[in-house]
């Protein structure tokens, strides 16, 4: 039983082969996954797939590389969107410094909008952090986000910082990166996150673990994301896909039917 948190099955990579895509899922046993919308575009999608399939849910945000198009209209448009039955957070947003398209004033600046918005609607929040670590805290304690907490998505820090975002409540999603050989902060943070607060997710279709490596990553490998980090964790798979399961329903308060 597993749940990737953070898949883009709503982005055109999948186009061609979404049904298919989503049966391997099923078949690897994925029994949920958290769509996540980052633009007009993607979070339609996002909303359609979790109507479509039960075991779909969605978050809806504006990612940070692109706050220079978001309007508040969009705002607005996400704080309706966000009492849909199926919207579980408010994400992905963040700051991004390793693409000049938007500002960082301006990155910073819809952040906080998007912060406070999760707070107005009581969601929690999906956290995008490229090259902004020590920005990303101050903005989330500047605004009080550990009232909502959320994910800290494809953590790829060192281990000193799991021990603020926990503060603020936050979750630690691992994805691919824990599988890469040449990658050791996020192995030594599949071993220092507590079982409590511990994730997986692909964030595909990019990030695909070892040995798919450089290919179209999709929510099936998330199992060979857990297989290492039961690994590391010295436990079973099957006791690591029920902890970050039962991790993630609480988070988005998922009741089973």
């Amino acid at each position: 039983m597993l749940f990737d948190t953070h898949v883009h099955l709503n982005v055109s990579h999948f186009e061609d082969d979404r049904e298919e895509v989503i049966q391997r899922a099923k078949d690897a046993g994925v029994e949920y996954m958290t769509i996540v919308g980052f633009d007009q575009e993607t979070i339609k999608k996002a909303i359609e797939l979790s109507e479509q399939y039960e075991w779909m849910y969605a978050a809806i945000g504006w990612h940070p590389v692109d706050a220079i198009d978001m309007t508040e209209q969009d705002l607005e448009w996400i704080k309706q969107l966000a009492s849909h039955p199926k919207v579980v957070a408010l994400g992905e947003m963040g700051l991004d410094y390793h693409w000049n398209k938007s500002p960082k004033h301006v990155q910073k600046e819809v952040f906080r909008k998007q912060i406070k918005l999760a707070k107005e609607v009581k969601l929690p929040i999906i956290i995008h952090n490229r090259e902004a670590t020590e920005d990303i805290i101050t903005v989330l304690e500047e605004e009080d986000a550990q009232e909502v907490g959320g994910i800290m998505h494809c953590y790829n820090d060192s281990v000193e910082y799991v021990d603020k975002c926990l503060e603020m409540n936050f979750y630690i999603s691992l994805g691919g990166p824990v599988t890469f050989k040449n990658a050791p902060l996020p192995k030594q943070v599949a071993t220092y996150v507590p079982e409590n607060r511990l994730l997986i997710e692909t964030d595909c279709p990019f990030l695909a673990p070892h040995p798919k490596r450089g290919k179209r990553n999709e929510p099936a490998y998330v199992r060979l994301v857990a297989d290492k980090i039961a690994e590391l964790r010295g436990i079973s798979v099957e006791e690591l896909g029920e902890i970050t399961t039962t991790n993630a329903k609480r988070l988005f308060q998922i009741k089973d039917s």
